[in-house]
Formats: C-alpha cells, structure tokens, sequence
C-alpha cells in the first residue's frame, strides 16, 4: 500500500452511540473510541441487502473499524465485530438501558476529546447490563462514574457550601451545588432537597468502590426509585435538558407496574 493511502487510514476500536440514515443506501455513524473520543463517520452503502458491514455497526456494537480520512466525513472501509452484546438485544428494558447509556456518553462528551476511561465504562456497562439481575443499580454505578470521568463527580462527603463532613442522616442535595449541603447551609442556599440515609450511602458505596464490590448491593423499590430521581435531576440540571431514553425507561417501568398490579387482582 502506497504511503499516501496508509496515511489517509487509521484503525480504531468504537462502539456505535447513535445512527443515522444518510442519502439512499448510507448511515451516519456517531462513534465512541478510546483514543480519539466521540467521532462521527459514514459507512457507505451499509443499507443494501447484500452490505457485509451491515450488521457490525449496528447500535451499541463494538467493533474495530478501519477508516479513511475523507474532506468531510471520514468513511467506514472495513469493520470487525468484537462485542455485539447479545443479551442486550433479548429484552426490550435491557435494550432500553442500553439506549440510555449511549445517550448519557454522546451528551456529555464532545467531539474529538479523548477520554480512555469513558470509553472503558463504557464496554464494562453494555456487557453489564446484559447479565445483571439489578440492572437499575448498574445504571446508577455507570452514572456516578462517567460524571467522575467528565469531571461533573458530585461531591458525597462534604458540604459543597462550608466544606465540613457531612454524615448520612441529615444532609441535602443540590444539583444546582454539585452535591450535598448540610442542614445549617440548606437553610441558607435553595434547591436542596432531603436525601434519606440509606440512598446516600448507598451513592457513597457506588462512588467510591469498584463494580466488583457493587454489584452484590441489594436495594429495594423505594431506595431505587430514589436513588433514580437523585441521579436524574442532577444528570437533567448539567445537560439543561431531558433524555429521550430515560423517560422510554420510566414508561416501560410503568407498564410493567401496571402489568403486575393486574395479576396480582386475578
């Protein structure tokens, strides 16, 4: 190969975040890879039938890819599937999460910035996802991590205000401050609200140990159900905005509550 077109080629591992189709036979691909961050590329003609890159970029396949620098867009020429995360794909909440991840990861990455360990938690979550029992808590353990990654880690110990240690039984948080306020500075500074004992420690536990040590947490209904809406006002305050997968998630949630509050009339 001439050395012209290997400098026009580079190979990279990705996981495919989002897709979108392009002319009549194309996708635009929005890629995440550990040494060059998010990046978007075309993959040509990957919507005809017979396309043998089909099913390598499919959502949340991870892939090594080997790609052409193009003006415009960089173009897909040739695609090997590492991981396509099967398990994610039998049940529609486990595909739901997977969906959210995806969306989490391309909002609040940018373009182009390295982040190996996003890309790292990013792999670790998908596969997780597809074989734990408490998916919720895989979801809330990837949340505080990436956060940490992209360097929005709430603050879980101290008062964000006075700065003073704060313990589990009486604390604040607000999104707005990044983390907890004390009960002397919530008197003072708005948008805290209560967070109970049990979902602060439970955050802690989820901050600062590794998944290993985490996934063997058990947490009931109600804690999950508040260690969610912890999460997601402070996810929602940074991004100024919603997510389309989280409230997908909260509707199947819904329906399956729905669902088993009629068996149980029977």
């Amino acid at each position: 190969m001439p050395s012209g077109a290997r400098e026009r080629l580079y190979r990279t591992e990705a996981v495919v975040l989002r897709r979108h189709d392009f002319g009549e036979a194309d996708r635009l691909l929005t890629l995440y890879t550990p040494g060059l961050g998010k990046i978007r590329v075309l993959a040509k003609g990957v919507r005809k039938p017979r396309s043998r890159k089909a099913g390598h970029v499919e959502l949340f396949t991870h892939n090594t890819l080997l790609i052409a620098k193009g003006r415009n867009l960089d173009v897909v020429t040739q695609a090997d599937t590492i991981n396509t995360f099967l398990a994610l794909r039998t049940e529609l909440s486990r595909t739901s999460c997977g969906y959210y991840v995806a969306e989490v990861v391309d909002k609040f990455t940018e373009e182009r910035e390295e982040n190996g360990r996003v890309f790292d938690l990013l792999v670790h979550t998908l596969a997780w996802l597809g074989e734990a029992e408490d998916t919720d808590l895989v979801l809330r353990y990837f949340e505080l991590h990436l956060l940490d990654y992209v360097g929005y880690r709430p603050q879980l110990f101290h008062c964000v205000s006075c700065k003073r240690r704060v313990g589990s039984t009486a604390a604040l948080f607000s999104p707005a401050q990044g983390g907890l306020l004390c009960l002397e500075c919530g008197r003072v500074e708005r948008g805290g609200r209560d967070i109970p004992a049990r979902v602060l420690e439970t955050l802690r536990h989820l901050q600062t140990k590794g998944y290993g040590q985490c996934r063997g947490l058990s947490v009931d209904q109600q804690t999950h159900y508040e260690l969610q809406n912890t999460m997601r006002q402070y996810i929602i305050y940074l991004l100024e905005r919603g997510l389309k997968s989280a409230d997908f998630l909260d509707t199947l949630r819904r329906e399956a509550g729905l669902g088993a509050q009629a068996l149980e009339r029977r």
